[in-house]
């Protein structure tokens, strides 16, 4: 009889071991994903049993037991956290339920592009599928108000940049934070900026700014056109920049601009008014806030397109006029 229950104590022993063992090698193994990557939506509330069912089910895991064991020896399941996380290839189920525990949820992105129109950040927001959306149908005037701003126009507030957020963030959200990164950035330019400057408020350092990120792509290019803008602001001359025009016609552009158009009396025709115009016209960068800051000193007052997305800079009308005729009349 003691032999008997000496062998079934070994028998057990062994079978225990190796069950160890196997639960060690499921741990460690990577889930099996059909695809290159899964996501997981981790509901509240939900327990072990039911999370290694449900993977089961989709045949994420083959040996569900042993998450169960897993999570209950270690107290796991009390710790997770709801959210929606991402399965990469070669992610193990023990490095799964350390990601629910600590919340590493998935990060999705939105890029926001310098030079873009309110209407543009707007529209890319909307079309966002893992945003939950509060202001498709909203005014703008509406929208400033569902994010706590200061003003009741959002052009050029938000600062341009890539986002990262988890699943659910509202588009109210988004946007707050969008337009918090822009005015950090604007106040932390302004407090360093060039002495006698003619803004008598960031708001306004902020407008020109926009013009600078309409009128070139090219950094070396940015602070000489705010020079530009700056000094024929000193000498009450309008701006008469092409992208203030094109901004004011709104829907009655058609894409390329005539000359009738520079006679069309909106508030941002730089042409008739003199003067910043009211808002700024699109999203600027931190490299176009920066050169509204600190532009270029020098005598010019003008400059044209050369075609190649560069400029001629002249200083006197005399010499823009010869500019014109050479690379925008030839």
């Amino acid at each position: 009889m003691r032999a008997f229950f000496s062998l079934s104590s070994i028998l057990i022993l062994i079978a225990a071991f190796f069950l160890i063992l196997d639960a060690r090698k499921f741990l460690v193994e990577p889930l099996y994903l059909e695809e290159s990557c899964r996501y997981y939506v981790l509901m509240p509330g939900i327990g072990p049993l039911a999370l290694a069912r449900d993977l089961a089910r989709y045949g994420i895991i083959h040996r569900p037991v042993y998450l169960v064991a897993r999570s209950w020896w270690r107290g796991d399941w009390r710790r997770f956290q709801a959210g929606e996380y991402l399965l990469r290839p070669g992610t193990t189920p023990d490095e799964f339920m350390d990601m629910m525990v600590n919340g590493r949820v998935a990060l999705h992105h939105l890029t926001l592009i310098e030079g873009w129109s309110f209407t543009q950040v707007k529209e890319a927001v909307s079309l966002h599928d893992r945003l939950q959306h509060h202001l498709d149908q909203a005014s703008d005037a509406e929208v400033m108000t569902a994010i706590h701003a200061r003003r009741t126009t959002p052009e050029g507030l938000f600062f341009p940049d890539t986002y990262q957020f988890p699943t659910g963030t509202t588009d109210i959200a988004f946007l707050n934070r969008a337009q918090q990164a822009m005015q950090t950035h604007l106040d932390q330019e302004w407090t360093r900026r060039d002495p006698n400057l003619p803004y008598v408020s960031p708001y306004e350092a902020l407008i020109l700014a926009s013009l600078v990120e309409k009128e070139t792509a090219d950094p070396d290019e940015r602070p000489r056109i705010a020079g530009v803008f700056i000094r024929r602001l000193r000498r009450n001359m309008p701006l008469q920049t092409d992208p203030t025009v094109i901004h004011g016609l709104g829907n009655a552009y058609t894409g390329r601009l005539r000359r009738s158009d520079l006679q069309v009396d909106t508030p941002y025709n730089t042409y008739i008014h003199h003067g910043l115009p009211p808002t700024p016209i699109a999203l600027a960068s931190l490299a176009s806030l920066h050169a509204a800051l600190h532009p270029t000193p020098g005598d010019e007052l003008y400059f044209v397109s050369r075609g190649d997305k560069t400029h001629q800079f002249s200083v006197t009308l005399e010499k823009h006029n010869a500019a014109v005729r050479r690379y925008q009349l030839r």
